[in-house]
């Protein structure tokens, strides 16, 4: 496994096509993103204080969008922690596979869109922290 760190996430502006009816951000897999997308899903109703996410993939990589509102998101890669705000929806965070990344002080109404590279695969994601460091150090 290639020892990526927190520095590797990289946040991304997006093309904003501007219109006085409203804005418009297209995204195009392996163009804005730097990977080919295979799926997309959104989490929303976000109880205020609650944290979402917090997990690491072995080979999904993910890219998130405040689509609405704003969220930090907690980038851990055993070492170093890094703290990323998403808060505009023509900005996204690239998280490469090999990163525990959190979701966390979500505002009212906020909505977190996140892109992947690949199907839903349980046995992708590492869900325990413990196990996380573990896989790190192999």
């Amino acid at each position: 496994m290639d020892k990526v760190t927190v520095y590797d996430c990289s946040v991304i502006e997006l093309p904003k096509i501007e219109n006085r009816a409203g804005n418009i951000t297209p995204i195009h897999g392996d163009i804005n993103v730097p990977f080919d997308i295979k799926r997309v899903f959104y989490s929303y109703d976000i109880p205020g204080g609650e944290a979402r996410g917090a997990h690491a993939h072995k080979e999904c990589h993910q890219f998130l969008v405040a689509a609405s509102g704003s969220y930090e998101v907690v980038l851990d890669d055993g070492i170093n922690k890094r703290t990323v705000l998403l808060n505009r929806p023509f900005y996204g965070l690239h998280i490469p596979p090999g990163i525990w990344a959190a979701e966390q002080g979500f505002s009212s109404g906020a909505i977190c869109l996140v892109l992947a590279s690949h199907p839903y695969d349980e046995k992708d994601y590492i869900r325990n922290y413990e196990d996380f460091l573990k896989y790190r150090n192999e």
